[in-house]
């Protein structure tokens, strides 16, 4: 994630999830029933109205909060998940899916760790789970651990998925920035040519979130190969704005 996103200026307006048309269907799963059963019952008893209060507005108001700080989140995640056994892809939607239908964002990055454990558990098939996700309540703090580490995995076990990463960074700004940072983690394999050709591609983009993921997944390639970055910000540095060339050049 990128800590530096909320200092940004923007204030999101975004529906519900239940309110969102055309969301995927909840596949019926008993591991989703239990789990979603003990996360409820292990979550809501450990909200915090101040520190919710707090996280909200840290957050813009994307959504509400329990007040849970994330070493207990995720200790209580281990509590939630003891003894559940590994999940196929049809629980991994359910359990993401029926999170993302409640309201309190500690239940989506309950569903982002999930997802991020058992992304190898999804195929290619997972792709409009992962979209309907980056799409409905959409900020910074579920958006890049989703691109990072759930559609980067995705397009690396099924290449052919590149195609639509292709088609996602035309599309909408959390779409986009889906694309821009799907290969952040991916070093030596990055497809440089997809790469520099998504960063010109957005490079107007006049959204602070465009900008930023544009140097961010810049100065992440630039520790794999630097002499390519500097090159590339050099010679697109009148198309680049100087968000993004600051970005990209930070550590070299």
């Amino acid at each position: 994630m990128d800590p530096a996103a909320a200092s940004a200026p923007a204030e999101p307006d975004g529906p519900p999830p239940d309110a969102v048309p055309g969301a995927p269907a909840v596949p019926d799963s008993p591991l989703a029933d239990t789990v979603l059963a003990r996360l409820t019952e292990v979550y809501a008893p450990a909200a915090d109205p101040e520190r919710a209060e707090g996280a909200a507005a840290y957050m813009k108001h994307i959504a509400p909060f329990l007040g849970i700080p994330t070493p207990e989140r995720r200790a209580l995640a281990r509590t939630v998940l003891a003894g559940t056994g590994r999940p196929d892809e049809r629980d991994c939607t359910a359990i993401a899916l029926r999170c993302w239908q409640l309201p309190e964002r500690e239940y989506h990055y309950f569903a982002v760790d999930y997802l991020r454990r058992y992304v190898s558990s999804c195929s290619s098939g997972f792709l409009p789970v992962l979209r309907h996700l980056v799409t409905t309540v959409p900020w910074w703090d579920t958006i890049d651990a989703l691109a990072a580490h759930v559609a980067g995995p995705l397009v690396t076990a099924d290449p052919a998925l590149a195609r639509a990463m292709d088609r996602w960074i035309d599309d909408d700004l959390w779409v986009a920035r889906t694309a821009l940072l799907h290969q952040l983690r991916y070093k030596e394999a990055t497809d440089t040519d997809r790469l520099f050709g998504y960063c010109l591609r957005r490079a107007d983009h006049p959204d602070f979130f465009i900008r930023k993921a544009i140097g961010w997944a810049l100065r992440e390639y630039a520790k794999t190969d630097p002499a390519a970055v500097r090159d590339f910000v050099e010679g697109a540095r009148a198309r680049l704005s100087p968000l993004s060339a600051r970005e990209a050049l930070k550590n070299l």
